[in-house]
C-alpha cells in the first residue's frame, strides 16, 4: 500500500460508499474500495488514480470473501461500513424471512465480519477508526420497516459495544445516521421499480450521497482524541422517518 493512510470503504461501488471514497481520497487517504460489483470499483479506482485507490472484490455476506479481502489490506487506519440496504416494506404479519435474513446478514453480520478481520490492523495503526453508516431507522421504527429497523438497530448496538470494549485503546467508533438519501437504496428496496423508487422523494429535497460523504470525511479528519459518537443528519424536509414535508 502507498504512504497515504489507508481507509477501507465497503459498499464502495455506488451511493454513499462511492461518494465517501471520493471524499476520503480528496482528503489524502488511500482508499481500498470493497464491493461485489468489481467493474464499478475498478472504474472508480481509475478515476481516483493508483496513489489514491485500490479496488478489491468484497462480499460482506461471505466469510471467505472477507478473509481474503483482509489478507490484502496489511495496514488500515479507517473502516467505513457503507454496505447495507433494505428489502421491501412488508408488515410483520407478512414478513419474508429470507429478506429479513439477507438484511441482517448484510447490515449486521457484514459489519461484524469486516470489523473483526481488520481490527488487529486498526489497533496496530495507533489511531484506528470505525465509521458505521447507520440510519435513523435504527431508532425510529416505522410501519413496513421492521426488518430494516431491526437490522440497523442491531448494527448500531454493535458499534456502541465495540466502543465500550475498546475504551482506552487506540480505536474510535462513530455512527452516522442519515435520514432520506437519494441513491440506489429505494431502487433496491423496491426490486428495481424505478417509478416507485422515484416516488419516495417526490415533492421534497432529500440528502445526496455527497452530503453524507462530507460528514464521513469530517469525522475521519478529527484529531485522535475526538470521537464523534453518533451524528444524525436529515434533509430539512424530514423531521422524522414518518414526517416528511412534500410540496404540493
Amino acid at each position: 500500500m502507498p504512504e497515504r493512510p489507508v481507509a477501507v470503504v465497503t459498499g464502495a461501488s455506488s451511493g454513499i460508499g462511492a461518494a465517501s471514497a471520493r471524499a476520503l481520497a480528496a482528503g489524502g487517504w488511500h482508499v481500498v474500495l470493497g464491493a461485489r460489483r468489481v467493474e464499478r470499483l475498478e472504474s472508480l479506482a481509475a478515476e481516483l488514480g493508483p496513489e489514491a485507490a485500490t479496488a478489491l472484490p468484497l462480499d460482506v455476506t461471505r466469510p471467505a470473501s472477507v478473509e481474503d479481502f483482509a489478507r490484502q489490506v496489511p495496514s488500515c487506519r479507517l473502516v467505513v461500513h457503507a454496505a447495507g440496504g433494505a428489502l421491501g416494506l412488508d408488515p410483520v404479519a407478512d414478513a419474508d424471512e429470507d429478506r429479513w435474513r439477507t438484511m441482517y446478514d448484510t447490515n449486521v453480520l457484514g459489519v461484524l465480519r469486516v470489523t473483526r478481520a481488520l481490527l488487529p490492523a486498526l489497533l496496530d495503526s495507533g489511531d484506528g477508526q470505525v465509521v458505521l453508516i447507520s440510519s435513523v431507522a435504527a431508532f425510529e421504527p416505522y410501519a413496513g420497516g421492521a426488518g430494516y429497523n431491526a437490522a440497523k438497530a442491531a448494527a448500531s448496538s454493535l458499534a456502541d459495544v465495540l466502543r465500550i470494549e475498546h475504551v482506552g485503546q487506540p480505536l474510535r467508533v462513530s455512527e452516522i445516521a442519515p435520514g432520506m438519501v437519494e441513491t440506489e437504496f429505494s431502487l433496491v428496496r423496491f426490486d428495481g421499480d424505478a417509478e416507485r423508487a422515484a416516488a419516495t422523494y417526490e415533492g421534497m429535497t432529500p440528502l445526496t450521497a455527497e452530503d453524507v460523504a462530507e460528514v464521513v470525511a469530517f469525522v475521519a479528519s478529527r484529531p485522535p482524541h475526538v470521537d464523534l459518537d453518533r451524528i444524525v443528519l436529515r434533509p430539512r424536509d424530514q423531521a422524522r422517518v414518518w414526517l416528511v414535508h412534500r410540496a404540493r
